[in-house]
């Protein structure tokens, strides 16, 4: 079994950190500086940055916020949110980003993976996916989640892997915030067609959540959470220690 990583998720909105229940009714957290460095001392293998509100307001990432972040931290940061060109992906890569996440703008614009693969590499450039059921189907949803663009799930991560995305984010609308466990038969689906990682995003709601995520789906990379570690009811050591209590490898 390859080593599970275990990764916090800064939701950032007007330059701080929120989190909502099926991407609704945001709360503010915390300062994503503070929040970062953290994680950064407390264990996360990685931090996933979005700016959950820049697609929609059709405006660029705040960078300022997101250098302080990368300065403070010390493991690797996958930054996402209003990335449209590849003018996008060089701003945030140099303001310390290790991998760019996209999303709205890889939906309008599908060949955006292609050519940031082709010019930073396929381990740099991690396709999100905002999913939700529709009459029996997975449904990929842009702009935070507001909009649903009619297209398959599946064959649109199909797509994205083809043309060079280098590590998939599932990230299921279904279960996002309400912590009753990770959507295994969304996660299930997607696995059974990925060449690249998979990362499970939404529904952690205790450490048995991984516990399960990891047993029921060994294909499935990393385990990605906000509020349960936002709020200290899951610590990353304890859930760390309890993954390798259950013969699952962590770092």
């Amino acid at each position: 079994m390859i080593t599970k990583r275990i990764i916090p998720c800064l939701d950032v909105k007007d330059g701080r950190v929120v989190k909502g229940v099926n991407f609704k009714g945001l709360a503010d957290v915390s300062s994503p500086v503070a929040l970062g460095k953290y994680y950064s001392d407390h264990g996360a293998d990685e931090l996933v940055f979005y700016d959950i509100t820049a697609s929609s307001e059709g405006r660029a990432l705040f960078t300022d916020i997101l250098t302080e972040v990368a300065r403070t931290i010390f493991i690797p940061l996958t930054v996402g949110g209003g990335i449209n060109t590849l003018d996008d992906f060089d701003r945030v890569l140099k303001c310390g980003a290790d991998k760019v996440s996209v999303n709205s703008g890889a939906i309008k614009n599908p060949s955006l993976i292609f050519e940031a693969a082709k010019k930073y590499g396929d381990q740099c450039v991690v396709l999100s996916v905002d999913a939700k059921r529709v009459d029996g189907h997975y449904c990929v949803f842009a702009k935070g989640g507001r909009e649903n663009t009619g297209m398959d799930a599946i064959e649109w991560i199909k797509k994205g892997i083809s043309m060079g995305a280098g590590e998939i984010v599932l990230n299921s609308i279904d279960t996002d915030g309400v912590k009753n466990g990770f959507d295994l038969e969304m996660l299930k689906a997607v696995c059974d067609i990925s060449s690249v990682p998979v990362i499970a995003s939404g529904g952690a709601g205790c450490k048995e959540d991984f516990v399960t995520l990891f047993k029921t789906l060994p294909k499935v990379d990393a385990g990605l959470a906000a509020s349960i570690f936002h709020f200290g009811e899951v610590e990353i050591s304890d859930l760390k220690q309890t993954l390798k209590s259950e013969g699952i490898i962590v770092r």
